[in-house]
């Protein structure tokens, strides 16, 4: 079976998250403890115990969503002799996932991918003063609807598509004014609903720009190496191997447009049967919407990943 392995973005960060798996498995703890280490931080204690508003800053949720992951496919591989680089074809993530993939793949160790994803969240909160940009996720809305609308309401102001997750959820990020507009615009549009989202910058469009500049010298400090296995890639939803491509496609991410839905579909029409979501219940239902004949499997508890092991071929 082709097996894809596919890490969640932001917004699958919850206070307790990992704490049942460091508390079962010392590569678990090993994970956590790196992290920390690597930061300067005690962000363990924030994923344990909270509280959740530092966990939810952009700074912190992107490392600890990152590390929760890792923790669980190092347990994986561990415990129960599951070793991604064997038994996945392919991985993909979504925005901050892709990092996280990246890691899994062996192009990033773990200590860079949290020192990477803490700057990636401070250099996006700082893009854009607080108050100025939003975001909103239409219900009922294709990429075709979405366009349009983001059109519509731009007025001069910035509305872009930033997600394209699946065929009925796509968001949209810019300027607040455009997205109030947006929001109040979407019947008109053939969109169902408009949810204005708790976020706290802008993420995907254009304004994130001096985030992009910020990465793209982190990344020039701190490269990403040899992929163990190809990456679907957020802004092409297309496999990359090459890891001077791939450092190119994490900063143009940072503005871009995070193409879920065809990151997906590409991977299951190239052949994946199975999608193996690691840390998060996230991505698989969205997968579930996209490619409904193959498998989507959510791993986040030890008896998530001992049935899993259990069922790997």
């Amino acid at each position: 079976m082709k097996r894809a392995f596919v890490f969640p973005g932001q917004g699958s960060q919850k206070v307790g998250m990992g704490s049942e798996l460091a508390a079962a498995s010392s590569a678990a703890r090993e994970v956590f403890e790196e992290v920390d280490e690597a930061l300067s931080q005690k962000l363990s204690a924030i994923m344990s115990d909270g509280p959740e508003d530092q966990l939810t800053l952009t700074e912190n949720a992107q490392p600890a969503i990152m590390a929760n992951a890792m923790a669980t496919l190092r347990v994986l591989e561990r415990e129960f002799g599951v070793v991604l680089s064997d038994k996945a074809a392919c991985v993909a993530g979504h925005s901050l996932g892709e990092y996280t993939a990246l890691c899994a793949a062996g192009a990033f160790s773990l200590s860079d991918t949290a020192r990477l994803l803490k700057l990636r969240g401070q250099a996006m909160q700082a893009a854009v003063p607080v108050g100025e940009g939003a975001m909103a996720a239409l219900l009922g809305a294709d990429i075709e609807k979405a366009t349009a609308l983001a059109a519509a309401a731009a007025e001069g102001e910035e509305c872009d598509v930033a997600n394209d997750n699946d065929p009925g959820q796509v968001v949209i990020s810019g300027h607040k004014g455009a997205i109030d507009r947006a929001i109040a615009l979407v019947k008109e549009h053939g969109i169902k609903r408009g949810i204005a989202l708790p976020v706290s910058a802008p993420f995907h469009c254009s304004l994130m720009q001096p985030a992009a500049d910020r990465m793209a010298q982190a990344l020039t400090d701190t490269p990403p190496g040899a992929l163990s296995v190809p990456l679907y890639a957020n802004v092409t939803a297309s496999a990359v191997t090459d890891p001077a491509e791939e450092q190119r496609l994490l900063v143009e991410q940072v503005t871009g447009r995070v193409r879920w839905r065809e990151s997906v579909a590409q991977m299951h029409s190239d052949g994946v049967e199975q999608f193996v979501e690691l840390g998060g219940k996230v991505l698989s239902p969205m997968i579930r919407k996209i490619a409904g004949e193959a498998e989507a499997i959510s791993l986040i508890t030890m008896d998530d990943l001992e049935g899993f092991a259990k069922g790997v071929s």
